[in-house]
């Protein structure tokens, strides 16, 4: 399709889209990319691969980074390969209940970015398709992706605490310095989490705490923890977003997410804690969902997302997490904050792959089901 054809095709169907909750990008490809050209050099795929993606000419990607990262992920894609990309963000718990809910008939091709519990989750339940990715060998560590290839880490970020220094002086409470201490009764309403039916960053918090300090002690941290929850926003990167005006005092959540907070919105106000005992880290990750209707595109993009091209990308758009392949560089603002990736404790994935939906039923269940400060939307 030619880039005036293409143009007018994405002004048209953009009502379509809008419907549908999804976004189009805006690339124009051709020129070297519609060849293939630009692409193999760049991203390491195979010609055969990038023609047949070419061929079906379309892909639709439901993104659970940030924003700014999953729309200059997808517009690269399109605009190196000439391929139409539809995306849409939504947490990672959003993306689980709805490839549950289509069950082999996915209404999106490929998985962008958030934590790997709920990717393990429908790799238990047969949802996501497995592909040997060429660009996997670039991956530094077998713990950054499935054995199967079910799911491949393109990135890893930290798991901590994160506060408002100015709000913590003037209530005259001590800062946190560990997960323990969040239950003290000092901090009663200033915490902000995240809701464990919607996040994969909660599901994370859960598997964290009872990996931890053991099952029925990890629950009971969770309900003790609850006590001081003033909001359980719909996505992890919530509390974060809301420290740096002291709407939220105390936010649980990813290291990255603050340091976005402090460099891009200038909230120098924020500290970041990595808890003294220890914590665990993500890994972001990408898939290809069972069914895909763009089963070439989809592994196209695989290889694209392990590729320096689109990590890289990252940095660039407010999203420091670390890097887990080898041929790619390091946002070095990460390290300037004093984050190290490999001072974590030993996460069982397995452990979350069978587990993760019983814990969160549990935790529910222990916290009386909810109430109102779960939030299901965005605020």
């Amino acid at each position: 399709m030619s880039s005036l054809s293409r143009r007018n095709f994405i002004a048209a169907s953009a009502a379509t889209l809008a419907g549908l909750g999804l976004a189009a990008c805006g690339g124009e490809g051709g020129g070297d990319a519609a060849t293939g050209e630009v692409a193999e050099n760049s991203v390491g795929a195979s010609e055969d691969l990038i023609k047949a993606a070419q061929e079906e000419g379309t892909l639709v990607v439901y993104g659970s980074c940030e924003e700014d990262y999953l729309a200059a992920a997808c517009n690269h894609f399109e605009e190196v390969f000439g391929i139409d990309v539809q995306y849409q963000r939504l947490s990672t718990g959003e993306v689980q209940a709805k490839v549950e809910e289509e069950n082999g008939n996915p209404s999106g091709d490929v998985w962008f970015g958030g934590t790997t519990d709920p990717y393990n989750v429908v790799t238990a339940e047969g949802l996501l398709e497995p592909y040997e990715a060429a660009n996997a060998s670039h991956i530094t560590d077998p713990k950054y992706r499935d054995a199967d290839g079910n799911w491949y880490g393109i990135y890893t970020g930290l798991l901590g605490i994160m506060y408002n220094k100015d709000e913590v002086e003037r209530l005259g409470v001590t800062p946190p310095a560990d997960f323990a201490d969040l239950t003290d009764p000092q901090y009663q309403g200033l915490i902000w989490s995240s809701n464990y039916n919607t996040a994969g960053t909660a599901k994370l918090i859960v598997n964290t705490m009872i990996q931890k300090y053991g099952h029925d002690e990890g629950i009971q941290f969770l309900v003790d923890l609850d006590k001081n929850v003033q909001v359980y926003t719909k996505s992890g990167s919530g509390p974060s977003k809301n420290i740096g005006t002291g709407e939220c005092v105390i936010g649980l959540g990813f290291l990255h997410d603050g340091i976005f907070q402090i460099v891009d919105n200038g909230y120098e106000n924020i500290e970041l804690v990595v808890p003294s005992s220890g914590t665990s880290c993500e890994v972001g990750a990408t898939a290809i969902f069972k069914g895909a209707k763009h089963p070439n595109a989809a592994k196209l993009w695989i290889e694209y997302a392990l590729s320096p091209e689109c990590v890289e990308l990252a940095a660039q758009n407010g999203s420091y997490q670390f890097l887990v392949i080898d041929n790619a560089e390091q946002p070095a603002i990460a390290t300037e904050f004093g984050l190290d990736p490999n001072n974590t404790m030993d996460y069982d994935f397995e452990d979350a792959k069978a587990n993760t939906d019983t814990y969160v039923a549990e935790v529910m269940e222990a916290l009386g089901g909810g109430d109102d400060r779960f939030q299901t939307e965005d605020a």
